[in-house]
C-alpha cells in the first residue's frame, strides 16, 4: 500500500540518501535543514514503514568483469499460476538475473542478465533458461551501450 504521508523533507531525505546513503545523519540533517534528532526519526520511520527498504552499494560491472547485459523475452506454453511461480522461482535462483518482470504484450517475462561474454549468454539461455518446464519461446537482445541508467526514485510530496 502506497505512503501518501510523506511531505517535502521526507523527498529531500530520499534524494540525499540515494546520492549517497553514507553520509552520517548530521551531514544529511544539514543538507535537508533539519536538526540531527527529528531527522533520524523521519529516517528510522521511513525505514520502518517499508519507504527504505535497505542501502546497498553500487558495483560498477565492467571493472569486474560483467561487461555483458542482455534483455531476453520469455514467453510460457501457458500462462497458470503455478507455471508462472515456478518460472519466476527458477530466476530468483539464477545469480545472472539481474531483473525480472511479468510483462503484457508478446512475452510473458522480461528478464536482464549480466554476464562476462557471449558463452555464458549462450551457456544460461540453453542449460539453465531452455531447461525450465513451460518455457515456449526465448528471444534475446544484446544492450550495445547504456544510454541511461539510475537508481535513484524521483519522490514528491
Amino acid at each position: 500500500m502506497p505512503r501518501t504521508d510523506l511531505d517535502v523533507i521526507d523527498g529531500k531525505i530520499l534524494a540525499e540518501l540515494q546520492n549517497d546513503a553514507r553520509q552520517s545523519n548530521v551531514e544529511l540533517a544539514r543538507r535537508v535543514g533539519l536538526s540531527p534528532s527529528p531527522c533520524l526519526a523521519r529516517v528510522r520511520a521511513m525505514e520502518r514503514s517499508g519507504v527504505i527498504g535497505r542501502y546497498v552499494a553500487l558495483v560498477n560491472p565492467e571493472i569486474v568483469g560483467l561487461g555483458v547485459s542482455v534483455f531476453i523475452q520469455v514467453t510460457l506454453e501457458r500462462q497458470v499460476e503455478r507455471a508462472l511461480e515456478a518460472f519466476e522461482a527458477r530466476m530468483h535462483a539464477f545469480p545472472e538475473v539481474m531483473e525480472c518482470y511479468l510483462m503484457t504484450g508478446d512475452s510473458d517475462y522480461l528478464i536482464r542478465i549480466l554476464v562476462r561474454d557471449n558463452s555464458e549468454v549462450e551457456r544460461f539461455i540453453v542449460q539453465k533458461l531452455s531447461t525450465i518446464e513451460g518455457v515456449a519461446n526465448i528471444k534475446s537482445s544484446f544492450a550495445l551501450k547504456q544510454v541511461k541508467y539510475k537508481t535513484e526514485i524521483t519522490v514528491s510530496a
